[in-house]
């Protein structure tokens, strides 16, 4: 039967090659010095970086018997969680032995208000300074810049001042203010560049149909901010979380956070120095900030490049 004009009929040879695909020789990765030396330096920095790491955690596992052997890079031959158990709840920290369980819950009480309230206000102050035009503005994020990069050692003797005279010394709620005031700077910026690599059409569309600074920042700049809240995030975790100064400083010895109570673990002197102990009570510090981190860094990633594209 004759094929209708204007159409191809496809031969079966021809078939069977758009079937088979296209032939060729395939690319193989050639491995080069520039790719040894690459991948080398990399399994070198992980190595360097994962080994304490190893150290601690096969330290924390063992008894003391076996590590006064002395090889530390062994694994343990018998698996003991007694240190874990002795550093979160028996070890003395000065005139009281309850471990790092009381440091950890200071820890919590300090960082949950510290996070919300410097991310609010910094993402606030950087929707504003992106989007509003106001008089002042620039001075305003040029000061925010300024003490974004101030020692915070300058400030240690005034903020006792001030918080002396406020009655907040000694307590939760001034070193919650101290870490809120010191994590504005550095936050509202990169809000800043964030909402400022936005859109500005969304801006302007938003404006024409009438919605005012709150319903722009709620309904149109939240939804679209995940990545640089998730880096903010990330950031005041880790830094409040990891805290000595402010902590010491601030505080007293009932609110002491967890790495002050660390260190108080560490540098105790009552006979034998148990460092298996020490390494299980090092690891339960960095534990929140670590699962943090991991849970959320591609975010992270997404976040510092997106809030770098705007200076």
């Amino acid at each position: 039967m004759d094929a209708p004009s204007g159409t191809t009929i496809m031969q079966p040879a021809a078939s069977n090659r758009i079937k088979e695909g296209p032939k060729g020789v395939r690319l193989r990765k050639k491995i080069t010095g520039r790719n040894i030396m690459l991948y080398g330096t990399l399994i070198m920095v992980a190595l360097y970086y994962l080994l304490p790491l190893y150290v601690m955690m096969v330290t924390s596992l063992k008894g003391m018997p076996e590590i006064r052997i002395g090889n530390i890079f062994a694994p343990p031959v018998e698996v003991t969680f007694q240190p874990w158990v002795q550093a979160w709840s028996e070890a003395c920290t000065g005139l009281n032995c309850d471990g790092l369980s009381r440091g950890f819950w200071n820890s919590v009480r300090i960082l949950v208000p510290s996070v919300i309230l410097s991310i609010i206000i910094a993402s606030v102050n950087g929707y504003a300074l992106a989007n509003w035009k106001f008089k002042g503005g620039e001075v305003f994020f040029i000061i925010l810049i300024v003490g974004a990069f101030i020692p915070y050692q300058v400030m240690i003797y005034p903020m006792v001042i001030l918080l002396r005279e406020m009655g907040l010394y000694g307590s939760l709620s001034g070193l919650v203010l101290v870490h809120t005031v010191f994590g504005m700077p550095i936050l509202t910026l990169l809000f800043r560049n964030y909402f400022a690599s936005m859109p500005e059409e969304l801006f302007k569309a938003a404006r024409v149909d009438g919605a005012g600074f709150w319903a722009i920042y709620f309904q149109i700049m939240l939804p679209m901010s995940l990545p640089i809240f998730v880096v903010a995030i990330i950031l005041q975790v880790t830094g409040i979380w990891n805290d000595f100064l402010f902590g010491v400083i601030f505080t007293k010895p009932d609110l002491y956070p967890m790495t002050v109570q660390l260190n108080n673990i560490v540098n105790s002197n009552q006979g034998v120095i148990e460092y298996n102990v020490n390494m299980a009570a090092t690891i339960l510090t960095g534990l929140v900030p670590l699962v943090v981190y991991f849970v959320s860094g591609k975010l992270f990633v997404r976040g510092i490049a997106a809030g770098a594209v705007k200076g």
